[in-house]
């Protein structure tokens, strides 16, 4: 089995090319936290690259930022070129299934976010008696 969930925060801007056939395809990377600090008590990360295809590439690029927080599903897929010098480079990145986008670090978001949960209204419970309950 080959899967991987990762939870973490683009490093950079997310970047959008086509291929020659016009499908979408978009990369960045993902800075994950690790659980444990550094020597210096500072926090660690690992960076991801994250690449992602089609449709939910160009909404990957829309809406996501450097900063943005995002989980990715998806797998590892491993490969290798020979480099303008002569040497075998190997490149491993994480070809995303599902991204979901989780909340920004900018004001934006986490006001948009507010605003949306303020409008929504939650009709008042009416009491339930216990002897109407089937177990």
């Amino acid at each position: 089995m080959n899967k991987v969930i990762l939870i973490g925060n683009l490093a950079k801007d997310p970047e959008i090319t086509t291929t020659n056939s016009g499908v979408s395809v978009c990369r960045f990377s993902l800075a994950v936290q690790r659980r444990f600090a550094n020597a210096d008590n500072g926090p660690q990360a690992d960076f991801f690259n994250i690449v992602v295809w089609r449709g939910q590439a160009e909404n990957c690029h829309k809406f996501l930022k450097k900063g943005s927080k995002c989980s990715v599903v998806g797998r590892i897929q491993n490969s290798s070129y020979e480099a303008s010098d002569g040497t075998k480079r190997y490149v491993s990145e994480i070809v995303a299934e599902e991204v979901e986008f989780l909340s920004s670090r900018n004001s934006d978001g986490g006001e948009a976010i507010k605003a949306s949960s303020e409008k929504s209204e939650t009709a008042e419970l009416e009491p339930i008696d216990d002897d109407s309950l089937p177990f």
